[in-house]
């Protein structure tokens, strides 16, 4: 049993964490309220709320929430605005000059100025910095202006002064 007999509220405007030791379901809370949930032998019960609204489907929430993974999955050879740009043409209806200003001011809100266009890298090519990627995985969530957002372990391999 990973959690039972919980309940808990997100507010609007607010930081909420989920705190708990290795293996005790945050991974599996969270992608359960983001509708991430691929496990099929897993019993849920209970009711989800959404702006006091049951929610029967999560998925149909997919496009007011955004999810950033523990692990960075942004492709090595693109540079954070290469990573804005794509994900922005891919998830956005906008005009391209629309695109490229919200690109530019989120580069700019994550300080990401310096290395806009340096390779994200990976084990085999050296690329930004941890902190640097961490917030570009970030920022290609926030391109959509989620309702929410939700962070799977923001600050593994971070040192203590860029996770703060």
């Amino acid at each position: 049993m990973l959690i039972n007999n919980s309940e808990g509220v997100f507010r609007p405007g607010n930081f909420t964490a989920i705190l708990g030791p290795s293996g005790s379901g945050k991974t599996t809370l969270l992608n359960f309220l983001s509708g991430r949930l691929l496990s099929t032998n897993l019993e849920i019960s209970g009711r989800l709320l959404f702006n006091q609204q049951s929610v029967k489907d999560i998925s149909k929430y997919n496009r007011v929430m955004g999810y950033v993974q523990q692990d960075d999955i942004l492709l090595a050879t693109f540079s954070p605005y290469e990573c804005f740009e794509f994900s922005a043409k891919i998830r956005l209806s906008e005009s391209p000059d629309v695109i490229t200003d919200r690109v530019n001011n989120l580069i700019r809100d994550l300080g990401l100025e310096k290395c806009k266009n340096t390779w994200i890298g990976n084990n085999m090519i050296r690329g930004v910095s941890g902190g640097e990627k961490k917030r570009a995985s970030i920022g290609v969530e926030l391109l959509i202006n989620p309702s929410m957002i939700f962070l799977d372990e923001p600050t593994t391999g971070l040192d203590s002064s860029t996770a703060l």
